[in-house]
């Protein structure tokens, strides 16, 4: 039985490429760009030292990249989902308790060390992502490598 996915399928095939395309683009900002610029980033939130900030600057743009690459692509979309579910709560854990102690952050090196907007919007976002990821984990399966693997 061939059906066309459903409006449903289709919002949950928008949502994985927009969760998936957003950690691909912040992953290549972070990754083509020196480490210690993201390690300085790292450091604002005063959660770990300079030397874990900074091997956290070279794994954290791969891991956005690969898994933005795999959610995009719809390969383990729910284990996927629920990897880049994690590291957006992650984030946002990390945001919030800098903006409960006024921590002056300037970047928060979500895109690279680039321009960077307030904390408050950078939340705000994050929890945009965060209902995105959970109708990517819903209704995410349309599409997919893990769909058409399942029917062949």
């Amino acid at each position: 039985m061939n059906q066309k996915p459903g409006p449903k399928e289709l919002l949950g095939l928008l949502a994985r490429l927009a969760v998936g395309g957003v950690f691909i683009y912040a992953g290549l900002l972070k990754a083509l760009a020196p480490a210690e610029e993201f390690a300085y980033a790292i450091e604002s939130y005063k959660v770990i030292n300079s030397q874990l900030s900074l091997y956290s600057a070279y794994l954290t743009p791969w891991l956005e990249l690969w898994a933005g690459l795999l959610l995009a692509c719809g390969v383990f979309t729910r284990l996927n989902v629920l990897f880049t579910g994690a590291m957006l709560v992650f984030f946002e854990l990390m945001l919030g308790q800098a903006w409960l102690r006024g921590l002056p952050i300037t970047s928060c090196g979500c895109f690279g060390s680039g321009g960077s907007n307030s904390i408050g919007w950078e939340f705000s976002q994050n929890l945009l992502f965060l209902a995105l990821a959970w109708l990517a984990w819903k209704y995410g399966r349309a599409w997919s490598a893990d769909e058409w693997v399942e029917k062949a």
